[in-house]
């Protein structure tokens, strides 16, 4: 399978559209889904399937998000999801999957990258982050990038059947520097 890729100092960032996830799981083994999902179990590959078969795209919003591959091993994403294409703006995600990944900087070094592509490539005029105010380590991230801090969304999501708030941040081109 060809992917298009952005490579940094220690990360290579593989693209993954509606397509590339069409031809993963036109794969005739889950053994083989898994590896091109960077998923460990049948239980993550469920997963991630009822988020294809329920429409990961509508037909004004899309996404476009890349894996974080270190050493040969999939360590997590960071990409766009909620991406308006009408209005030109999208909102950014990220996660490592294990913790041992964190705090090495390896977010860092891919929003960099993911940032560039995003108003340089996909044209986009503003990038958007909802993040829990807790969430210390995607706090620093967004402050290090100079993502604005908008406002708050008062119970904007459920943390284990909890409601919580969401801090918003945005980042515009015209106050991006590469």
């Amino acid at each position: 399978m060809v992917f298009e890729e952005i490579h940094t100092n220690r990360l290579v960032l593989r693209k993954f559209t509606k397509e590339t996830f069409d031809i993963i799981y036109s794969l005739p083994h889950p053994e083989d889904q898994m590896k091109w999902l960077g998923v460990s179990s049948q239980e993550e590959l469920e997963t991630q399937r009822k988020k294809y078969d329920f429409g990961l795209e509508t037909y004004n919003r899309r996404f476009l998000y890349f894996h974080l591959v270190h050493n040969d091993q999939i360590i997590g994403w960071c990409g766009y999801h909620t991406w308006y294409i009408d209005h030109d703006r999208a909102e950014i995600g990220y996660w490592l999957y294990d913790d041992s990944h964190k705090q090495n900087g390896f977010m860092s070094e891919a929003m960099e990258a993911i940032l560039a592509y995003g108003f340089n490539d996909m044209n986009l005029n503003r990038i958007e982050a909802f993040v829990g105010k807790n969430n210390v380590a995607s706090l620093r991230t967004l402050k290090k990038f100079n993502f604005e801090e908008e406002g708050v969304l008062r119970e904007h999501y459920i943390n284990k059947s909890d409601p919580e708030d969401s801090l918003v941040f945005s980042l515009l081109k015209s106050e991006y520097t590469s």
